[in-house]
């Protein structure tokens, strides 16, 4: 009984506990751990001074850190100089800016002086008790030091789930549904949790549905998203198989795609809040995604960047069929899994595509074309659970399933012309 309330409080997170996902040094105990979070946390905190100022970069020293502190208008102020910069400062300006922002990891001592000196900042010092590299650990500093500053993510997952007809509904079935698509998310969370994947993930929410991502970075991470994902619809498909009442539970469209954005903490109340908000191209790209995807409907976009492999510590450039392939192998961990009374016996997913001559099957790629007119690259994803005593489960659309406009050209397809 102890071990399982200990482990029902493991799932329970505080903005404390989201930080448990980081290694801990050796030799620190957990009580003593958390001591060095909050205290960091409390120094930090006043240098943000309730969000007017930003950190911008950062470097441990033997007791302490080094920061550079300045009012959040300097991103724009910088980028744009004095208004009659010419073009190729500008573009130096942005690109070295871009550069600054899309690290977390501390700088060495001489590119920390030679941002100070570009940015007109001086160094300010934070004095600790203890070592950082042994008190804390780089990456979780680097971690909470992201609470209070913004950063350029190239490379995480993002889901975007959206329920179907969500404005034609009253607003208390509206809530209800929401809800209902909330319920599914921890379940499939806690799902996770049993099979020791203990992903770091965060929503917010779009009025009638929910983004979702991993906090940690990575490939492992952006697949333990997609694994999220699966679990997810799973849960709401069987919820909807239960449910008496059709519209007690979301009928959900869903888009899974890695692209870049900017990651930031509003502010709620006198704090940061404890989970980061996410805009720029990847959240744009969803969106489009969503507004043209069917209902049921599971889409990929098409995506081509560097990830960390967090097997061999190297930087590994993956594409959207990359990334699902190696999606697959991962999926055996959660043979076994109990979904509704019985056990899964294999999740199989892919993206679709049509026989050729050969007999060979191929993936198709769409093209849709967004409100403004421009195009957007996508893949139509299938996720098949076969389970030992109960019948498969079936998300998303086959590619025969698709309104026959879908067929005009094998690879390449105007899905606009669907909805």
């Amino acid at each position: 009984m102890r071990q399982q309330r200990a482990n029902e409080s493991r799932k329970r997170r505080s903005w404390l506990d989201g930080f448990m996902a980081y290694p801990q040094p050796s030799g620190v105990g957990e009580a003593v751990w958390r001591e060095h979070i909050m205290l960091l946390d409390q120094i930090l905190y006043g240098l943000w001074n309730l969000g007017d100022n930003l950190i911008y970069a950062w470097m441990p020293i033997a007791r302490g850190l080094r920061v550079l502190v300045a009012p959040h208008p300097l991103l724009t102020e910088f980028a744009q100089g004095d208004g009659i910069q010419p073009p190729g400062e500008v573009i130096r300006r942005t690109r070295l800016l871009d550069k600054l922002l899309s690290t977390n990891d501390p700088l060495d001592e001489a590119q920390f002086d030679a941002v100070a000196e570009a940015l007109g900042v001086t160094p300010r010092t934070v004095e600790l008790p203890f070592s950082p590299e042994h008190g804390l650990g780089l990456q979780l500093i680097a971690a909470i030091v992201a609470r209070y500053g913004i950063r350029l993510v190239e490379d995480r997952a993002v889901i975007l789930f959206d329920a179907v007809g969500f404005s034609l509904l009253t607003p208390l079935q509206q809530v209800v549904q929401l809800n209902s698509l909330s319920c599914s998310v921890n379940a499939a969370y806690a799902r996770l949790l049993d099979r020791e994947i203990n992903i770091n993930f965060a929503r917010t929410t779009t009025g009638d549905g929910f983004y979702i991502w991993n906090r940690m970075r990575g490939l492992e991470a952006n697949i333990e998203l997609y694994q999220l994902m699966q679990l997810i619809l799973a849960d709401n498909a069987l919820a909807r198989e239960r449910s008496a009442e059709p519209r007690t539970v979301p009928r959900l469209r869903a888009c899974f795609h890695v692209g870049s954005h900017y990651e930031f903490y509003q502010s709620e109340g006198l704090n940061p809040t404890s989970f980061s908000y996410l805009v720029g191209q990847v959240t744009i790209e969803l969106a489009r995604m969503i507004d043209k995807a069917l209902p049921g409907q599971i889409l990929v976009g098409k995506f081509d960047t560097v990830m960390r492999d967090d097997v061999s510590g190297d930087e590994v450039r993956i594409d959207s069929l990359d990334f699902v392939d190696r999606a697959r192998a991962p999926l055996r961990r959660l043979n076994g899994l109990n979904l509704a009374g019985s056990e899964v016996e294999e999740i199989a997913c892919y993206l679709t595509g049509r026989r050729d001559q050969r007999g060979l099957w191929g993936i198709s790629e769409f093209t849709i074309a967004d409100k403004h007119g421009l195009p957007h690259r996508v893949y139509n994803a299938k996720i098949n659970i076969h389970r030992r005593n109960g019948d498969p489960i079936y998300l998303g659309l086959r590619e025969e399933d698709l309104p026959p406009a879908a067929h005009r050209i094998t690879a390449e397809t105007d899905f606009s012309a669907l909805t």
